[in-house]
């Protein structure tokens, strides 16, 4: 009378095995990675996001990555039978069975810091990455916009203390220019090899902009013939040596300054609308409040703040009792913050020092 009952228990528990299993292991590799991944993505835009909000307060920026994350999983099953029997023949059976499943990951974080790091933060961004940017396809009125102080002497909107000085009027064709003939396919970077390299073998190659003359539709030429008028480059010259200067050196040269990325997120916090009586009671440095535009200041994103949160933002974070957010049907603003995320990448973090590491398990 025992023996069926065993193999009952046994077969019940295994049928819960059964059902259990093919949800872990191999099978829950696709699943997971693409929970973790999404938890990452989101997480790594909230910290982005509430970094530029605290600079507008002039809090200081403090990022932490995620180093590892270990997920474990732990099966396990039992199963129980007891039982009396009298003299008289009667008797009771006892069954008993049990299946378990835990997950238990860990996840450690490594606060962003040391020199290697700080130094990627405050170095501008070489011209010649932001030049093959564009090259590669980003639009070049936003990259010039995002990232470029000057070129040739024309300024881009600035931020300081006392707020946002507002661009020359030229900067902003020259930008629109730039992205026109970008997407005629007539303008390249390349670096031209030191012609005297045996005798000046530490000289760096010279990096060149060229812009094309010939196939190219009329109203194309007519923006490039405006270009050269507005940076005062050489008619003739389609070849121009771009260096790291305010101002050039002649009418073949284009000159540029870049910003580092702690400035870009300057001034996008400058432009986060903060609400009024934060601004009003000098919380944050001035810049965009709430329902009040800048004359003559071309936001670069938008930043939108109010007591309630919005579901449908794109990411939104809440700090000093607001929620700040940007609007998921604001593509313009999402892609200039993507790039943000984007140069973030292109930070030399690594350094020989053993950072701090906090390992949590995740319950």
């Amino acid at each position: 009378m025992i023996r069926p009952l065993t193999w009952a228990i046994f077969l019940l528990a295994s049928w819960l095995t059964g059902c259990l299993y093919p949800r872990y292991g191999p099978q829950s590799i696709p699943r997971d990675r693409s929970a973790y991944s999404t938890s990452l993505a989101d997480s790594w835009k909230e910290e982005t996001l509430l970094n530029i909000v605290k600079v507008r307060y002039l809090d200081p920026p403090v990022f932490i990555d995620v180093g590892s994350i270990v997920a474990s999983y732990t099966l396990a099953q039992n199963a129980s039978v007891g039982g009396t029997i009298e003299p008289r023949g009667s008797g009771n059976v006892t069954l008993g069975g049990s299946v378990a499943l835990s997950n238990s990951p860990t996840i450690t974080y490594t606060p962003l810091t040391g020199n290697a790091y700080i130094k990627g933060l405050v170095t501008p961004l070489p011209p010649e990455l932001l030049f093959e940017a564009i090259q590669n396809g980003l639009p070049a009125d936003s990259v010039l916009f995002a990232t470029f102080t000057s070129i040739n002497g024309l300024r881009n909107q600035s931020v300081s203390l006392q707020g946002l000085t507002p661009a020359d009027p030229d900067f902003h064709r020259v930008r629109a220019l730039m992205r026109d003939i970008q997407v005629s396919g007539a303008v390249r970077l390349y670096l031209k090899e030191n012609p005297n390299k045996e005798e000046n073998p530490n000289k760096e190659p010279t990096r060149i902009i060229t812009l094309r003359t010939k196939n190219i539709p009329p109203a194309v030429e007519a923006d490039i013939a405006e270009l050269r008028r507005l940076l005062r480059l050489n008619a003739e010259t389609t070849e121009f040596e771009l260096t790291s200067a305010p101002l050039p050196s002649s009418d073949k040269e284009i000159a540029v300054q870049t910003r580092s990325i702690i400035e870009l997120m300057k001034d996008m916090a400058a432009q986060v609308e903060v609400p009024r009586e934060d601004a009003s009671r000098h919380r944050a440095f001035p810049g965009f409040e709430t329902g009040q535009p800048l004359p003559g200041v071309v936001p670069i994103i938008h930043i939108r703040s109010s007591k309630q949160k919005q579901n449908d933002a794109f990411v939104s974070v809440y700090y000093r009792n607001s929620w700040f957010r940007i609007d998921d049907d604001d593509l313009a603003s999402k892609a200039i913050f993507a790039q943000l995320m984007e140069l973030f990448t292109m930070i030399e973090a690594g350094s020989d020092q053993t950072l701090p590491e906090l390992t949590s398990p995740a319950h």
